[in-house]
C-alpha cells in the first residue's frame, strides 16, 4: 500500500530533507546537503524565489515507511511571461519500485493539468541557479554539491512511464597541468590591450559585493538565450549574495571590466566541498563547519560554478583573461583538478571554451519530458 502525504509541518519538511540520508547510506558517491540550509531553501519566508513561483512537497510512504520524496513546482514567470507552460518537478527520489515512482509523478501530473500547463519536465529546481538532470552515466564519481546524485534505476521509472529526453547535460573536468599558463598570459595580455580592459583579483569579499548586481546582469544577457534561461529577480541575487558569495574564496571569484570600469565577463570557482559534506553527515555544529573551513582552505579540486561574458564581447578571447587569472592564483595552491558544473550538450560555444584543455566527459544526466 502506498500512499502520498503533502508536506504542511517543519518536522515533516525535516523528513523530507534528510530521506535521502537513508537512501543513500552506504553510497561513497552521494553528497549531502547541509540540512538546516536545505530547509531554509524550502521555507517561503525565507527564499524569494517563492515570489514567483509556487512549490507543493509530497512524500510517498510505502508500509508506513518512507519510499520517495518530490516537490512539483511552477515558475509563473516562466508560464506567464514567457509562455511556457511548462510544470517543473524537483528534488526527486525514490526507492527502487516503480509503483512508488508513479504516485509520486502522477501527483505532478495532476497539478500540472489542474493549471492547465502543456508539459512536464524534471527533475528540475525553480530557476538556473538551482541544481538540473537526473543523473544517467558516471554513477561511480563523487558528485557536488550543486548536482543532484541518483541511483541508476531512476532513469529506467522514467522512461517506463512514459517520459522521453528533453535535455542532455554533460559534465567534464580536466587537470589543471593541462591549462597553458604561458599562452594564456601571451594571448590575455594581447586581448587587454586590443579592446582596452582590465582584470579584477580579490582578496577581501567586500570588495566583490558592489559587482554582483552587474555580474547577475551579465549572466542574464550571456544566459538569456538558452532555452532553459529564467530570469533571476532582485530579491534572488540579494539572496544569492548573503548565502553564497561570503562563503567563496574571493581570490576565486574573477571579473574583467572595459576602460568605463563596467563588466563585461565574470567567472566564481569554488574548492571542492564534496568530502567536507560527507564527513558533516549534514550538520554544520558542532563541528562541521570547521570540514567545510578546511576545504575551503586546502581542497586540491576546483569547481567551475559559472562563467559569463557580456555578448558584445562574445568571440573576443575575453575568457583567456580569466584564464590567465585563474593559472596565477591555482598554481601557487596546487590545485589539481578542475571538475565542471553540467552544460547542456548541444551548447557549442561552451564547449569550444573548455576544448584546449583536453577534458574529460565524466557525467552525463538528462531531463525528462512528458506531455500533458
Amino acid at each position: 500500500m502506498i500512499t502520498l502525504k503533502e508536506i504542511t509541518t517543519k518536522k515533516e519538511m525535516k523528513q523530507f530533507v534528510t530521506f535521502p540520508f537513508s537512501l543513500y547510506k552506504d553510497n561513497k558517491y552521494w553528497v549531502p546537503p547541509i540540512i538546516k540550509d536545505e530547509v531554509n531553501n524550502f521555507d517561503a519566508t525565507k527564499n524569494p524565489v517563492f515570489k514567483n513561483a509556487s512549490a507543493q512537497f509530497f512524500l510517498a510512504y510505502q508500509n508506513n515507511k518512507i519510499a520517495g520524496r518530490i516537490v512539483a513546482i511552477i515558475n509563473w514567470y516562466e508560464v506567464e511571461k514567457q509562455q511556457i507552460k511548462k510544470m517543473r518537478f524537483g528534488w526527486f527520489d525514490v526507492i527502487d519500485d516503480i509503483e512508488v515512482t508513479k504516485v509520486l509523478l502522477e501527483k505532478v501530473k495532476e497539478i500540472g493539468k489542474q493549471n492547465n500547463l502543456e508539459y512536464i519536465e524534471g527533475p528540475i529546481g525553480f530557476n538556473n541557479l538551482d541544481k538540473t538532470g537526473v543523473l544517467i552515466d558516471g554513477f561511480d564519481h563523487l558528485g557536488t554539491m550543486i548536482t543532484w546524485y541518483n541511483h541508476p534505476y531512476y532513469k529506467d521509472h522514467l522512461e517506463q512511464l512514459g517520459f522521453v529526453k528533453e535535455k542532455e547535460y554533460l559534465e567534464n573536468k580536466f587537470k589543471f597541468k593541462n591549462v597553458d599558463g604561458v599562452y594564456f598570459d601571451r594571448i590575455s595580455t594581447l586581448i587587454k590591450k586590443r579592446f582596452q580592459l582590465k582584470a579584477l583579483d580579490f582578496t577581501k569579499t567586500k570588495d566583490i559585493l558592489p559587482y554582483i548586481d552587474e555580474m547577475f546582469e551579465v549572466f542574464s544577457k550571456a544566459y538569456s538565450k538558452l532555452s532553459t534561461f529564467v530570469p533571476i529577480s532582485d530579491e534572488q541575487i540579494a539572496y544569492f549574495k548573503k548565502k553564497y558569495i561570503s562563503f567563496i574564496n574571493p581570490e576565486y571569484i574573477k571579473f574583467v571590466v572595459d576602460k568605463e570600469n563596467k563588466l563585461v565577463a565574470f567567472a566564481i570557482v569554488m574548492p571542492s566541498f564534496s568530502e567536507a559534506l560527507q564527513k558533516m553527515k549534514g550538520k554544520l555544529f558542532p563541528f562541521g563547519i570547521f570540514h567545510l573551513l578546511k576545504a575551503r582552505k586546502h581542497a586540491k579540486d576546483v569547481t567551475f560554478y559559472l562563467i559569463g561574458v557580456d555578448p558584445e564581447y562574445q568571440n573576443k578571447g575575453v575568457t583567456a583573461i580569466i584564464f590567465d587569472q585563474y593559472t596565477k592564483t591555482f598554481a601557487p595552491l596546487g590545485i589539481e583538478n578542475c571538475i565542471r558544473t553540467p552544460e547542456l550538450e548541444d551548447n557549442e560555444a561552451i564547449r569550444k571554451l573548455w576544448e584546449n584543455f583536453n577534458p574529460t566527459i565524466h557525467k552525463r544526466r538528462r531531463t525528462y519530458r512528458l506531455d500533458l
